[in-house]
């Protein structure tokens, strides 16, 4: 599956793009549309058309590791709202969690309700995650 139009604008509310390097909520490099990676370091700055073009390749990565990990196949919501959530938590995190292996058993309300668990920065509550969280929630219960 792709990433749908629905997938897409979810993630933008949540990453407003940046065109020059800043340190995100955990303390890590990231510009553009969230781009992470050992290139990103202070004082980098982009273009709009390489942060576009860093979140297509992003987001590709997102998608091709829920693709990887899906036993059953979801909506266009319910993958749109995956892929969400591995570009923001990442690949391994995904693969690993309650969340995954809920969907993959069938088992969607119990799937739905992990990702409200996803809210934490390094041991404490962050309210963007929760509002993040309960928005990939909604689009997956859609």
């Amino acid at each position: 599956m792709n990433l749908g139009d629905a997938g897409t604008k979810l993630i933008q509310s949540f990453e407003e793009c940046r065109l020059v390097a800043y340190l995100d909520q955990r303390g890590r490099w990231t510009i553009g549309w969230g781009h992470t990676g050992p290139e990103v370091v202070e004082g980098l700055t982009c273009t709009q058309e390489q942060a576009d073009a860093w979140f297509i390749e992003d987001t590709q990565t997102a998608v091709n590791a829920v693709n990887a990990s899906l036993e059953l196949m979801p909506t266009q919501n319910e993958f749109d709202a995956l892929v969400s959530f591995t570009f923001n938590v990442g690949a391994s995190a995904e693969e690993h969690s309650t969340l995954l292996r809920a969907f993959n058993t069938g088992n969607i309300p119990a799937a739905a309700a992990e990702f409200p668990k996803w809210d934490h920065i390094n041991g404490v509550e962050n309210a963007g995650l929760k509002r993040r969280r309960l928005a990939e929630q909604a689009l997956f219960l859609t």
